[in-house]
């Protein structure tokens, strides 16, 4: 391969951190290899971010042959690893992986409980990435935050209640719903109905809650449905990625609705689940110092990636000029009038030979079209989130510009692989290999479910296959029942295909001599790895010439045919559909069809009125469809309206991200310290903290503008004494601490006014207990020292007459605790090694312990703080304001807590073991 010169100017515009605009078939995966090697001859790292494992394996083995040609480390990241994989991936110099992968790494490391768990490149995990697909990753999923629940209330017993009584509610009389932000709301009838249902007086009551229950089980109902937002497999509820249209096994809906959705199909109710960590794509590439990305379609929404990420979108110019023909819009009165000719041209289609893919919204479209085309006996291919089409989805794509193919798709943004006029080459030659061998080398029968034995068809009867080929197969086929015969092999269906794929790996890895030299080897074990691969070799150039002379007659007669069954809420998203035909300089057309029945119309108060009497106007017909400037008009003004409402969304949700995603930053880099940080480190923290929680309980019972006599003394001492405890009696003091009264403190503070100097060497109150030998050895003594100029320099303390003597206040307090605690370690015995693992493992688990209390705060607070805009004040500066007020809390109340179980713990060590080790 060799770059042609405009992916060249792609790789420039990826160096510069911009994105590059590039159009289906340029090449994309080519032109990120230049970027990834500059970048990565720092020895920083560089991610490689695609949107699915798939694509990660196939760039990583394609490409990652380039890379260590120049002498560079190729790392994977693939669901499934192991902690010590995923370490060693990262640690290369160039690591492909997926986005929610990398995500949830990202934040599995800052839910580790010691440096050894950390897999990613710390203290800096991130230098430079290219992101693949860049706009359906920031944009597209941007507003679904990455999360990691933990579980939580024990509630499962009220969802299939809750979802009992919403089949009771009707729509419009005891509820309304909101299409556009999907939201429900029970009217008065609703609320009486609901309330009686469950024998409560108040659906609202905080000690018996019923209303999330039912607000929920409304929206799973009217929102959630069955085949289009999931579909139900092995006993369980599994999400449909609505961009991709795949299956995401391992997600899961939070805030109860998932269990809603379980309780509405009668199935077992999962565990409801409580946030852990949470970060969204936004912020998790703003990590990145440099950042660049790649899409065939990003120039429509190029303000809000500047915006939000300061990247401009640079278009690169095709290699060969697009002759592509985009078809005008037909719009339908009707659903069914608008199927009946998709049909249509399907079959018109069809009787041309010319290769259609048709995109579809969801499940339940591609099926229902699939039935329609059925009925007229037209071939075709399926690929959805089903199993049984997901497992041929490369081969379904690949094939997909073969003559008379006609492939429905859900949706073909990041499917990542070209559909070539003609078909593929070498995923034919794979499928005849596999048609082949599979049945010699394994008698286990493929699940239809999950390896789509169902739609496999056996090609080798479409391609003119010379003789030396189907000699090689025959002796590759015999050999494969021989070994599995002699040496007793019963492979299973999927180890004859992972067989099979490392034969065709081998014949892409070794030239053709050495692997004839592998065949001709006499050795105990017959070399059927290296037949296969001589006979894919030799299928291969077959299937080379069929797909050639194949892809000359598309041409001929049109190219690809792409048809569009509804429009998007983007523009973006419609344009990577009509992107899949005329790819590189090829023929192509497409085609969008609409009815005002399909959902956007209805979500979003289309005026579809005045649309019906346009198309009555014209035809009687309502079945016929109209076209137009003045109803493309119409449908455009439509889609930029939808996508301003989507951007306004997105911008309100980074908004509001970037309050926690400062706060975020601030926890896991203290996190981080913590976890990598010598142990000194540690120990200092600790000290800190101490201090930090004495001035707070000064500042609370002070006034620097007041006489100490109007000062509250008494409530001050008690908490002192509260926080330290039996400590104070351990007997480092000259005088018992613990019996100072409010007078003798009182008396000392006016004492310590009126002095006009202090040392500093010897600090104690006047007339006050001081620790013996409290402060020994140089680094104690500047460490002392420092947290004494701390105290003077800082702002904590306001301006005031008594300003200094609070200060010294702070310092003698401080001092009295921190000595306490020095005391008490020494006292036990215990080696330095061990004291630095309790301190680490106490400052970790209470700032976890309070970070996860406070997420579940602030993802309530940006639910109510939206109702006081009832009340004309701004929800974005409520939301900064209390969310402030909240992080300051939650740090205190972490200071506050690691001193006192520290404290608690080594005063009597032996209670407490069990709870940090």
């Amino acid at each position: 391969m060799r770059h042609f010169d405009v992916q060249i100017i792609g790789g420039a515009v990826l160096h510069d951190g911009s994105i590059a605009e590039m159009k289906t078939g340029e090449g994309k995966t080519l032109v990120s290899t230049l970027a990834a090697y500059l970048n990565a001859l720092t020895g920083e790292g560089v991610h490689v971010v695609t949107v699915n494992d798939y694509l990660a394996q196939r760039d990583a083995e394609w490409m990652g042959r380039v890379h260590r040609f120049l002498g560079l480390s190729v790392g994977l990241i693939q669901r499934g690893m192991t902690a010590e994989e995923r370490r060693f991936n990262y640690r290369c110099d160039i690591t492909y992986t997926n986005n929610s992968e990398l995500g949830f790494d990202y934040l599995r490391d800052n839910l580790a409980g010691n440096s050894g768990q950390l897999v990613m490149r710390w203290p800096k995990p991130f230098h430079f990435a290219i992101v693949d697909e860049v706009d359906s990753v920031l944009i597209d999923e941007g507003r679904n935050p990455l999360l990691i629940s933990g579980e939580a209330s024990k509630d499962a017993a009220r969802y299939p209640v809750a979802a009992k009584i919403a089949e009771l509610l009707v729509q419009g009389l005891h509820y309304n719903v909101e299409l556009k932000d999907n939201s429900v709301e029970l009217t008065e009838e609703g609320i009486a109905l609901a309330e009686t249902a469950l024998e409560t007086n108040d659906l609202w009551d905080e000690n018996d809650p019923w209303a999330r229950f039912v607000m929920n089980a409304l929206k799973a109902k009217e929102f959630y449905r069955r085949d289009v937002q999931y579909i139900v497999r092995d006993g369980k509820a599994l999400i449909i990625n609505e961009l991709t249209g795949r299956v995401e096994e391992k997600r899961r809906w939070s805030e109860g609705i998932h269990q809603a959705v379980e309780a509405k199909e009668g199935l077992k109710i999962q565990a409801d689940s409580v946030i852990v960590a949470q970060i969204t794509y936004q912020s998790l590439f703003k990590l990145y110092p440099k950042l660049s990305g790649m899409t065939g379609t990003a120039k429509t929404e190029e303000k809000e990636f500047l915006k939000m990420f300061q990247i401009p979108v640079i278009e690169v110019p095709t290699n060969l000029p697009n002759i592509r023909k985009d078809l005008p819009i037909q719009a339908f009165a009707t659903a069914r009038g608008k199927w009946d000719h998709v049909r249509q041209e399907v079959a018109y289609m069809f009787r041309l030979g010319r290769p259609v893919l048709v995109g579809t919204t969801s499940v339940e479209n591609s099926e229902h079209l699939s039935d329609l085309l059925r009925e007229w006996n037209i071939p075709h291919n399926v690929l959805n989130a089903r199993p049984k089409y997901a497992g041929k989805e490369a081969e379904i794509v690949a094939q997909a510009g073969q003559k008379n193919a006609i492939t429905i798709s859900t949706n073909m943004a990041g499917r990542g692989t070209d559909i070539i006029l003609g078909g593929n080459p070498k995923m034919l030659a794979k499928e005849i290999i596999e048609d082949q061998l599979l049945s010699g080398l394994t008698q286990e029968a493929p699940n239809v479910e999950v390896d789509g034995g169902e739609i496999s068809q056996k090609v080798l009867s479409k391609i003119k296959v010379k003789s030396s080929s189907l000699a090689l197969l025959a002796k590759a086929a015999l050999m494969a029942k021989y070994v599995c015969k002699s040496e007793g092999k019963s492979w299973t269906y999927q180890k004859a295909k992972t067989l099979i794929l490392e034969a065709v790996e081998m014949s892409q890895s070794i030239n053709l001599k050495d692997i004839e030299k592998l065949v001709d080897e006499e050795s105990e074990m017959y070399p059927l790895g290296p037949t296969i691969a001589l006979a894919y070799l030799s299928v291969l150039k077959d299937c080379e010439v069929h797909c050639s002379r194949e892809g000359y007659e598309v041409k001929k007669i049109g190219g690809l045919h792409v048809i569009g069954t509804s429009l998007h809420e983007s523009r973006r998203i419609d344009n990577q559909l009509r992107g899949r035909a005329g790819r590189q300089g090829d023929p192509g057309s497409t085609r969008f069809m609409v009815s005002l029945q399909d959902e956007m119309f209805q979500k979003f108060n289309f005026d579809t009125e005045w649309a019906v009497r346009l198309i009555s106007k014209i035809t009687n017909d309502e079945d016929v469809p109209i076209e137009g400037e003045t109803i493309v008009k119409q449908l455009l003004a439509l889609q930029i309206n939808v996508e301003k409402y989507f951007f306004g969304i997105r911008k309100s949700l980074v908004e509001f991200d970037e309050v926690l995603e400062v706060q975020r930053k601030h926890v896991y880099d203290l996190r981080q310290l913590i976890l990598t940080g010598d142990s000194e480190s540690c120990s200092q923290y600790i000290l800190q903290y101490m201090q930090a929680v004495v001035d707070e309980i000064v500042f609370g019972n002070v006034d620097p503008l007041k006489h100490p006599r109007s000062w509250s003394l008494g409530k001050l001492m008690k908490e002192f004494i509260s926080i330290a405890g039996k400590l104070l009696d351990d007997g480092i003091f000259e005088d018992s601490f613990a019996g100072i009264t409010k007078d003798a403190l009182l008396k000392s503070l006016g004492q310590l006014h009126d002095s006009s100097s202090i040392d500093i060497d010897s600090f104690y109150l006047p007339n006050l207990p001081k620790p013996s030998n409290s402060f020994r050895g140089i680094r104690r003594k500047s460490s002392s020292l420092k947290r004494w100029l701390t105290i003077c320099s800082d702002d904590l303390t306001a301006n005031g007459r008594y300003r200094a003597t609070i200060n010294l206040l702070r310092k003698y307090l401080g001092d009295i605790l921190i000595a306490s605690y020095l005391n008490v370690i020494e006292e036990s015995g215990y080696d330095d090694a061990y004291v630095k693992e309790i301190e680490r493992a106490v400052l970790v688990k209470t700032l976890d312990c309070f970070w996860r209390d406070h997420l579940i705060n602030m993802n309530r607070l940006s639910s109510a703080v939206n109702i006081r805009s009832f009340g004309h004040r701004n929800p974005l500066e409520e939301y900064k304001i209390d969310g402030c007020r909240f992080f300051i809390s939650m740090l205190s109340a972490t200071r506050r807590l690691t001193v006192e179980t520290l404290l608690r713990y080594w005063s009597s060590p032996m209670e407490s073991q069990e709870l940090f080790l």
